[in-house]
């Protein structure tokens, strides 16, 4: 028997019920915010995510599904959503547009890890990204969005917070960090050794437990600030606690991309294990001019859809819709014009083979269905219909000609 590849999973009926109830309620909320849908492809060249995420990242070193395609072009499947929508922003010229350009998206993604609960290889992420804005008000709208996304799922959460400065502060900073890391010698690890020459920043994101002891003391790039981005820190976080969103400094707040400056963010949950980021982002602002466009401020967040699929509180279930059956063959083409009549505008579920109407009346409730309509012998010489309506308990015998006129 074939089976779906490892971290690969199918989204099966019950499960895709909190998929689309998440994609609704984070979608609508988008739309609240002033965003507009995007989609891009789910194959872009693979130089995209290298000069975007940055090829000192775990994405590009490790993770990235590449493979050269017949017309011998170097390709990947996105790993992540921002690179791409950066792209089409640059490649239809709307940097040079200017203005106010927001977009929200959603899709596959694809990395090769180690699967793991809430962790695929192909998992889905829902994103939202803004150009234009050179303001620390659009990164505090940004944690407003996902905080209003996670009211509405009834997910709780702890949120973390950091500013990674921008290109005043981080060079003075970078060469403090590196010397640190020197000192450390052999004692880091392979990954950190790496990282220490391409993007010493990283280091402080390494999950080794050795690693991560050796850094308690590391300086702290949140006490190297320059005036502006420890201006905007400050507002940002009066922001915050004005609109009564909690959050925590954590001087080691990366993230995972090579993009990110000045804000940093992190959502993580305490009900999903060790991997416990469930949204994150931050700003980018000279990410659309490593990607040959105009210089333009960005900033962004990403959720993934598989890390929240749990924790996410469904509202009651509701009957609605209709169950239709026949209780004698003949009257199986009256059923049918009737569920065409309902379709117009409601749900109709149609059971093809003839039943008595106690099965049918369980089929209704097997389905969920507000309605189960039924044509017998009875209805049929009436030209009628029968309908129970299943909350209110109340039947009634319809003609057909009047039904869903």
């Amino acid at each position: 028997m074939i089976q779906s590849l490892r971290g690969m999973n199918d989204i099966l009926s019950e499960d895709y019920e909190r998929f689309e109830y998440f994609l609704s309620q984070a979608s609508t909320i988008a739309k609240r915010y002033g965003f507009h849908y995007i989609e891009t492809p789910l194959l872009e060249e693979t130089s995209l995510f290298k000069r975007s995420v940055g090829e000192s990242s775990d994405i590009v070193g490790k993770e990235m599904y590449q493979f050269t395609d017949k017309g011998d072009n170097d390709v990947c499947l996105r790993p992540e959503g921002t690179a791409g929508v950066v792209r089409a922003f640059v490649q239809h010229k709307l940097d040079k547009k200017g203005g106010i350009h927001r977009f929200y998206y959603h899709g596959p993604m694809f990395r090769y890890e180690r699967p793991q609960k809430g962790r695929l290889r192909e998992f889905h992420q829902f994103g939202v990204e803004s150009f234009g804005v050179d303001s620390v008000y659009e990164d505090a709208l940004m944690i407003m969005m996902i905080a209003d996304i996670l009211k509405a799922l009834g997910i709780g959460y702890r949120l973390k917070l950091n500013s990674l400065g921008d290109q005043h502060c981080m060079p003075a900073y970078r060469q403090k960090l590196v010397s640190f890391i020197e000192s450390c010698g052999d004692a880091i690890c392979a990954d950190c050794q790496r990282r220490k020459s391409t993007n010493p920043i990283r280091v402080l994101d390494c999950k080794n437990e050795h690693c991560q002891n050796l850094y308690v003391n590391a300086p702290k790039l949140i006490d190297n600030l320059c005036e502006g981005c420890q201006s905007d820190f400050d507002t940002l976080k009066t922001i915050l606690e004005q609109h009564n969103i909690g959050y925590e400094i954590d001087t080691n707040l990366v993230r995972g991309l090579d993009y990110y400056s000045k804000t940093a963010f992190e959502f993580v949950s305490d009900n999903i294990g060790s991997q416990s980021a469930i949204a994150g982002g931050g700003r980018y602002d000279r990410l659309i001019e490593f990607l040959d466009g105009k210089p333009t401020p960005a900033v962004g967040f990403a959720l993934g859809i598989e890390r929240l699929m749990e924790l996410i509180v469904m509202p009651e279930s509701v009957r609605e819709g209709y169950y239709l059956g026949a209780m004698d063959a003949l009257a199986l083409s009256p059923v049918l014009l009737a569920a065409e009549k309902i379709r117009r505008s409601d749900k109709a579920v149609v059971e093809y083979e003839p039943r008595s109407l106690k099965a049918h009346l369980k089929g209704a409730d097997r389905i969920n269905a507000r309605y189960c309509a039924v044509i017998g012998e009875n209805e049929l010489a009436q030209n009628s219909i029968w309908v129970k309506d299943l909350v209110e308990k109340t039947e009634s015998l319809i003609p057909l000609n009047d039904f869903f006129v």
